[in-house]
C-alpha cells in the first residue's frame, strides 16, 4: 500500500499543483476548458481572455476583448468551448446576444457570428457534444434557441413553463442524441427533444425554488443532477417510459450556484455556492451530510467550475478576480475533523449510539439500563481501500437501544392531546382555568395543572376588584359601608364575610349620635353603674356580629394615615360577649397624634410595646367626625382578591419567559391567550410573535391545522396582528392557465397572455363550473370526480403533457 501511495503521489505531482493566477481587469463570471484541458478561458463583463495551462503557473495566450468599440457583447455572462475545436467559442451575452468566437482569424478581433434574436440577457450557452455546428442558448426571456452556425438565424425556439430558462445541457450519451434538459426559475426540470420544440417531451418539479443548474452523469445514462435556491443538490433517476424519481439528495448549507461530476468518480459531485460559502466542495452523494473535500483558496463567491478530464485535479474561477487550478492532495478533509461519535434518540425513547471502530465503538454496553435492549447493526461505508482515492474510508458501527419501558418521557402525544383539548376562549376566566387543569390533570402535568390554579386563584378573583379600579396593595384597610342599607342587613354581611373569608361590599349603618371606641369600663371604678348605649338597642342587642370579629385576622389602619400608625392587634381580643355597648367618654378628645402621611414600616408594626387589646389600648384620636358617621371598623382578611392585577403581572411574564426557555411554547401561548388584556402592554409585541410563530409551526409538525388556524385567529385577542394576517395571506392562491402556465390573478375566462379558455377539463374538455382541481407542477386540472377516476388508472397527466400527476 505504502508503494502505490508514493507512485500515486508521484504521478499527480508530475500532473500539476495548486496555482492561481489574478486577472486584473475585474470579477470573472464563467470558464471553460479545450478539448485536452491545456487552455482555459475566462469571462466577465470586463473580462475575456485565454490562458495557457503550465506546469508552474498560467500564461496569458488572448485577450479578445479587443476593438475599438466594446459593446455589450463583450459582457459576458457565460462561455462554452467546443470540444470538437479548437478554435471554436461561444459567449452569452447580458444584452440578450449570443456570439461565436473563431480562434483561427488572422484579423485581431475574433468574433464570428451575433444573433439578437433573445429579448434579455442569455443566462447559459452549451454546444452539442458530437455536432459541430449545433449551439443551445437559455435566457432570462422564457425560451431556449437551437442555432445551426452555418445559417444566421435560430432554428428553433423552445418555450420553457417559466419566465426564466437559468440553464441548459445536452445529454452527453449517444442513445440520447437529441435530448437536453433545461431549468427554470419556478422550480421545474425539463426535458426536450431536438425534433419537437412546441413541447417539452417530460417534466417534473424538481425544486421548491429555482433551478440555477443541472448536469448529466458522464457514465450513467440515467442519472440528472440539479442544484437550486433551496440549498439541495438532487439526483433523479430519468428512464424513458418510467416515474422520474429521486435518488439522492444532498443539503448545503447555501443556495447552490453551479455543480459538475466528477470523472471516473460515479458517486462524487462539486458544488459551489451562490452566496455566503466561498469553498468548493466534492460530495459523495452516499454520504450527503458532510463533504468528501473541501476547497477554501478563494475569498469570494465561486462562479465556476471544470474539470481537466482527470478526476484530481480541476479550475475554478470566482468574483475576486482570481482562476485556480486545485489538486486533490491539498484539499481539507472535513470527514477527518468531524466527530467520531455521535449519540440521539427519538420520540419512543430510543437511543442509537454511532461510533468510529478506530474507537471501539458498537461493542455492546456493560451495566446498562434494564430497560434498554441493544442490538448491533452492520457497519456503514465498510469496503475494501481503493488506492486512487485520496481520503481514507470511514468505517462506523451503529447500536441502537430499544425503550422496553412502558412510561416514555419523551413521547409527545401530550402536546396533541392538550392543543386539541385546551379550551382559550369563550368562557370565563376561571372556567377556563379549571377546565386547563382538568386536561393537564388527566395527562399527569401536575406542575401544569397547579400554574393553571395559581391563575384562577390570582386573575379570577382579582377581575372584579380590577375594573373597580381599587389599586391599593395596602392590606387591612377600614371598609367603608354604604349608607343605603339597614341594620339587619349589615349584621347579615358581617357574618357572611366571616364565614367565606372574602371581602364585600357592605351598607352603611345609621346612627342618630357619633360613634366612637372607648376601653372597657372597670365596674369596680366610681361612675355611673350602666353605660350610656351610643347605638340603637336593636344593634346593642346583637353582640354576636362583635363577637365575630374577634377572629378575623388582619392589620389595619384608620382612614388615610389617621391614628398616627397605631396598631391594634385583634388577635388578642378578649371575649367580648358581656359588652353591651360602645360608649363615649364623658370629657372631650384627647390631643390628636402627630400625622405621618406614609404607611407603617415593618418595624413598626412589629413594636413590642404596641397595644394588645382594647383594654389596654389609648381612645384613638380621630380628627373629623364625619369621617367615622355611619362607620363600622372592620380588619380585611388577607385575601388574594384585595390585592392588585398589576403587582402579580410582572410574576405572571416571568413565569411565561421560564416556560419558553424551557421549550414548553405551548403553555405560554395558552396562558398568554387566556389572560388577554391583563397582560396586556406587560410584554414586547416582537417576543409575542416569536411565540406564537413557533406555536404555529409546532402545530404544522404534528398537522393540527385546526388548532393553529384557531390560534392564528385568536392572536388578535392579545394585539399581534402580524400573526393574524397569516391566514389572509396564506389562503389566497392563484392557478396558472393550462395552457400557457401563467398565474391567473385577473376574473374571467380567458387567460390575459395567450386569450385561450381557462379551467376546462383535461378528461372531458369542459368548461369547470363547480369544484375544480388541478396539479400546480403542469397546471391541468378539471372536475374532482374526472381526476380521481383518471389518476386510479394511470400516473401521468390526462392532458398528456408527460407530467406524473399526484393526487393527494
Amino acid at each position: 500500500m505504502a508503494n502505490l501511495k508514493e507512485v500515486r503521489d508521484r504521478v499527480m505531482g508530475s500532473m500539476g499543483r495548486t496555482m492561481f493566477t489574478h486577472v486584473a481587469e475585474g470579477p470573472i463570471n464563467a470558464l471553460s476548458t479545450c478539448r485536452d484541458g491545456s487552455q482555459v478561458v475566462v469571462a466577465g463583463r470586463n473580462v475575456f481572455k485565454i490562458y495557457g495551462i503550465e506546469d508552474e503557473e498560467f500564461i496569458e495566450r488572448a485577450n479578445l476583448r479587443v476593438g475599438r468599440k466594446l459593446s455589450l457583447n463583450f459582457s459576458c455572462a457565460d462561455v462554452a468551448w467546443h470540444q470538437l475545436d479548437d478554435n471554436l467559442l461561444a459567449t452569452a451575452a447580458t444584452n440578450g446576444a449570443v456570439i461565436t468566437w473563431n480562434l483561427s482569424k488572422s484579423s485581431r478581433s475574433k468574433q464570428d457570428q451575433v444573433f439578437t434574436e433573445h429579448k434579455r440577457t442569455v443566462n447559459k450557452v452549451c454546444f452539442h457534444p458530437t455536432e459541430l455546428n449545433v449551439l443551445l442558448s437559455g435566457s432570462q426571456d422564457g425560451t431556449v434557441k437551437l442555432f445551426d452556425l452555418r445559417k444566421k438565424e435560430s432554428a428553433s425556439t423552445f418555450h420553457g413553463r417559466s419566465e426564466s430558462v437559468r440553464d441548459v445541457q445536452f445529454n452527453p450519451h449517444r442513445d440520447y442524441y437529441f435530448s437536453f434538459a433545461s431549468t427554470h426559475e419556478n422550480g421545474n426540470v425539463l426535458l426536450w427533444d431536438l425534433r419537437r420544440p412546441d413541447k417539452a417531451e417530460r417534466f417534473f418539479t424538481a425544486h421548491s425554488g429555482p433551478v440555477f443548474c443541472c448536469d448529466f452523469h458522464p457514465d450513467d445514462k440515467s442519472w440528472l443532477a440539479t442544484a437550486g435556491r433551496d440549498k439541495a443538490i438532487k439526483v433523479w433517476e430519468v428512464v424513458p417510459y418510467k416515474q422520474i424519481q429521486e435518488v439522492h439528495c444532498v443539503q448545503t448549507i447555501a443556495s447552490v450556484g453551479r455543480i459538475k461530476w466528477r470523472p471516473q468518480r460515479r458517486y462524487h459531485i462539486a458544488s459551489c455556492s451562490l452566496l455566503v460559502d466561498f469553498s468548493i466542495n466534492i460530495w459523495d452523494i452516499r454520504r450527503p451530510y458532510i463533504p468528501f473535500a473541501a476547497f477554501e483558496e478563494h475569498r469570494d463567491v465561486t462562479t465556476g467550475i471544470t474539470w481537466r478530464q482527470d478526476p484530481h485535479i480541476f479550475l475554478s474561477c470566482s468574483k475576486d478576480c482570481t482562476v485556480y487550478q486545485h489538486v486533490f492532495r491539498d484539499a481539507k478533509r472535513p470527514a477527518d475533523h468531524a466527530n467520531p461519535m455521535g449519540l440521539c434518540f427519538n420520540v419512543r425513547g430510543d437511543i442509537s449510539f454511532a461510533a468510529s471502530e478506530a474507537l471501539g465503538g458498537g461493542g455492546r454496553g456493560k451495566g446498562g439500563s434494564g430497560t434498554y435492549a441493544s442490538t448491533r447493526l452492520p457497519s456503514f461505508f465498510r469496503k475494501n481501500p481503493d488506492p486512487t482515492e485520496q481520503f481514507r474510508s470511514v468505517n462506523s458501527n451503529l447500536s441502537v437501544f430499544t425503550n422496553k419501558s412502558q412510561d416514555n418521557p419523551t413521547a409527545m402525544d401530550w402536546f396533541v392531546k392538550t392543543a386539541e383539548n385546551y379550551c382559550l376562549t369563550g368562557r370565563p376566566l376561571s372556567e377556563l382555568c379549571e377546565h386547563n387543569a382538568q386536561v393537564a390533570r388527566q395527562l399527569g402535568r401536575h406542575q401544569i395543572v397547579q400554574t393553571w390554579l395559581m391563575l384562577k386563584l390570582i386573575f379570577a378573583g382579582l377581575g372584579v376588584a380590577y375594573d373597580k379600579g381599587v389599586t391599593s396593595p395596602n392590606l387591612g384597610r377600614i371598609v367603608s359601608l354604604s349608607t343605603a342599607g339597614g341594620q339587619g342587613d349589615l349584621l347579615d354581611r358581617v357574618s357572611q364575610h366571616n364565614e367565606t373569608s372574602t371581602v364585600t361590599d357592605m351598607q352603611e349603618a345609621k346612627s342618630t349620635e357619633p360613634p366612637g371606641i372607648t376601653k372597657e369600663k372597670d365596674p369596680s371604678e366610681p361612675g355611673d353603674a350602666e353605660p350610656k348605649s351610643a347605638l340603637p338597642q336593636s344593634q346593642a342587642t346583637d353582640n354576636t356580629a362583635h363577637a365575630d370579629l374577634t377572629h378575623v385576622h388582619g392589620d389595619f389602619f384608620f382612614g388615610d394615615g389617621e391614628g398616627g400608625g397605631a396598631y391594634n392587634d385583634y388577635d388578642s381580643l378578649p371575649n367580648m360577649d358581656h359588652i353591651q355597648d360602645w360608649t363615649l367618654p364623658g370629657e372631650a378628645f384627647q390631643p390628636r397624634h402627630e400625622i405621618i402621611d406614609r404607611n407603617p414600616s415593618p418595624e413598626e408594626l412589629d413594636r413590642p410595646d404596641s397595644p394588645t387589646s382594647i383594654n389596654e389600648s389609648e381612645t384613638v384620636s380621630l380628627s373629623n367626625e364625619k369621617f367615622l358617621k355611619g362607620t363600622v371598623l372592620t380588619p380585611t382578611p388577607m385575601n388574594p382578591s384585595s390585592l392588585d392585577v398589576r403587582l402579580l403581572s410582572p410574576l405572571v411574564v416571568d413565569m411565561l419567559h421560564h416556560y419558553a426557555e424551557q421549550g414548553d411554547v405551548q403553555m405560554t401561548v395558552s396562558i398568554m391567550i387566556v389572560l388577554g388584556d391583563h397582560l396586556k402592554d406587560q410584554i414586547e409585541e416582537q417576543i409575542q410573535e416569536h411565540w406564537l410563530m413557533s406555536y404555529v409551526d409546532m402545530l404544522g409538525c404534528f398537522k393540527l391545522w385546526m388548532v393553529a388556524t384557531e390560534i392564528i385567529k385568536l392572536s388578535y385577542l392579545i394585539g399581534v396582528p402580524s400573526v393574524g394576517t397569516l391566514n389572509q395571506n396564506s389562503t389566497s392562491i392563484h392557478s396558472n392557465c393550462n395552457h400557457c402556465t401563467k398565474p391567473l390573478t385577473q376574473k374571467g375566462w380567458l387567460c390575459t397572455r395567450c386569450q385561450k379558455l381557462v379551467n376546462t377539463c383535461s378528461v372531458c374538455h369542459h368548461v369547470v363550473k363547480g369544484l375544480y382541481v388541478w396539479c400546480q407542477g403542469c397546471s391541468h386540472g378539471g372536475h374532482i370526480h374526472h381526476i380521481q377516476e383518471w389518476l386510479r388508472t394511470n400516473q401521468q397527466c390526462p392532458a398528456g403533457c408527460g407530467h406524473c400527476c399526484q393526487y393527494t
